[in-house]
């Protein structure tokens, strides 16, 4: 329980100090781990040191007995204590003792005999060990002189090496602790200036609640990762500024659109209640003006439900066009019926059998749109074209009309839902703007792009790249890879 409450509280902590305490117990436990390194190191160097000097003594004190071959008689006892002095080191003891430990010659300087007790060898050896709190290095060796076997001991205490070996390591975790509160005080500063992008990201949201969608991130580093990161939340914030904005105008213009034939219905049904009811003039008039107001109303509903459709697209299992061009045939044999002052001519024989990715109804439907707009804005006696060209994994197709064209200020709009150039007259020829918003989210969500030059008063081409299907493969299949 505990344990979790702990958990808890460590959870709720500001990131700017979780990074400054993380850091710190990181650089504490890397910092000790070297220095426990280093003073291991240094300690096992140093006890070799002094090894390498007490077996040097050894070694010449050795030497000296042997090349003088002293008799280790009684009678050679004060040569012998000589000999030592002259060896011995300071804080050492030297002696020497008979094979049966029995100790002949004993020189010290500041190490009493009493703290170790003879103990006599066969061969070298080297050991640490510790007596009533002394520390203390002993090395034996075993001599033999004529008739004389013994053994020869030095002892050297190591108070001084432990004590040097304890202050070190002291220092080492004082030192330790001040380099660690200096990398904490140092993490603390670091993590402020890296959170202190998150902390401007966070006041921008703030300032969008209070003020708007218009508010962005100062960005100070485009660089590393958090300036990559506040660019992406700006390129959001912008995506999302202009998706409110056209939400916003569309609720506006979807309720002017809509508000025009309920008004005039409603207008009509006031006028009969009121007296037109028994005039049957003025009832055929507002019947047939309800009518009318009604089927645009109708139809202007059918188109919103189309753009919602085309706007949520993705995900649809959608076959594949397999003959592109006789598909554009067909269509054109289609408009001919309805509109035969028109004259449409063509040039599909170059993809007669392309495939392209695209479902048919959607390229059936972008298609109406398209020519239908041709020829709404054309005279009744117009040409229409329609060309079709095949570029390695795309298609274009170009429509051509010699209508009124589009002002050039207008052309970068007519795409925006309920758009239109002249409300009069486009109210005059049934549109409700509209259809060019549905056709280019169909062809935007196929991969495709649709793109509008015009010339006013001279005429209008819409091009449109599809890409070509890969036979074999569904476009669903074809847009995931």
């Amino acid at each position: 329980m505990k344990l979790k409450s702990n958990t808890s509280i460590f959870s709720r902590m500001p990131i700017k100090l979780k990074l400054t305490l993380w850091s710190s117990f990181i650089l504490f436990v890397l910092f000790m781990a070297y220095n426990a390194v280093q003073y291991v190191y240094m300690e096992k160097w140093m006890m070799d040191q002094e090894k390498v000097k007490i077996q040097a003594n050894m070694n010449q004190l050795l030497n000296e007995l042997l090349e003088n071959e002293y008799a280790l008689q009684n009678k050679a006892h004060a040569s012998i204590r000589q000999l030592f002095y002259k060896v011995n080191a300071p804080n050492q003891l030297i002696r020497l003792m008979d094979q049966h430990g029995e100790t002949i010659v004993t020189v010290s300087s500041h190490v009493s005999d009493e703290w170790l007790q003879p103990h006599p060898v066969t061969k070298s050896e080297i050991v640490f060990t510790e007596v009533d709190g002394q520390s203390l290095l002993v090395m034996r060796s075993p001599i033999t002189v004529f008739q004389f076997n013994g053994t020869i001991e030095m002892v050297k205490s190591m108070d001084d090496f432990t004590q040097l070996s304890t202050a070190f390591a002291q220092m080492m975790f004082i030192f330790g602790i001040g380099a660690v509160a200096l990398c904490g005080l140092g993490g603390g500063v670091l993590a402020w200036q890296m959170l202190k992008p998150i902390q401007s990201m966070a006041l921008t949201i703030r300032k969008v609640k209070q003020k708007g969608l218009q508010e962005r991130v100062p960005i100070q580093n485009k660089g590393d990762e958090v300036g990559k990161l506040i660019l992406l939340f700006n390129d959001m914030m912008d995506q999302v500024e202009q998706s409110f904005h056209q939400q916003t105008q569309f609720v506006e213009d979807a309720s002017h659109e809509l508000r025009t034939p309920i008004a005039i219905i409603e207008g009509h049904l006031g006028l009969l209640q009121r007296w037109g009811k028994n005039d049957p003039a003025i009832l055929e008039e507002s019947l047939q003006a309800s009518m009318q107001e009604l089927l645009r109303l109708k139809g202007l509903v059918q188109e919103l439900l189309e753009l919602n459709r085309a706007e949520h697209l993705d995900g649809e299992p959608y076959r594949t066009i397999s003959n592109l061009g006789e598909g554009i045939q067909l269509l054109i044999q289609k408009l001919v019926l309805i509109h035969p002052s028109i004259q449409f001519e063509n040039e599909v024989a170059s993809v007669m059998d392309m495939p392209l990715a695209m479902g048919e109804q959607h390229f059936e439907q972008v298609m109406l749109i398209l020519l239908d707009n041709a020829v709404k804005y054309s005279s009744c006696d117009a040409v229409v074209h329609i060309k079709a060209l095949a570029h390695e994994d795309t298609v274009q197709l170009v429509i051509k009309d010699k209508g009124i064209g589009i002002p050039e200020g207008h052309l970068p709009y007519v795409t925006n839902r309920f758009y239109r150039v002249e409300r009069a007259r486009s109210r005059e020829q049934g549109g409700n703007g509209l259809g060019l918003s549905i056709a280019k989210r169909i062809i935007e969500k196929y991969d495709g792009k649709l793109m509008i030059q015009s010339e006013y008063m001279k005429g209008t081409s819409v091009t449109i790249s599809l890409p070509i299907a890969s036979r074999g493969k569904s476009p669903e299949r074809q847009r995931k890879e």
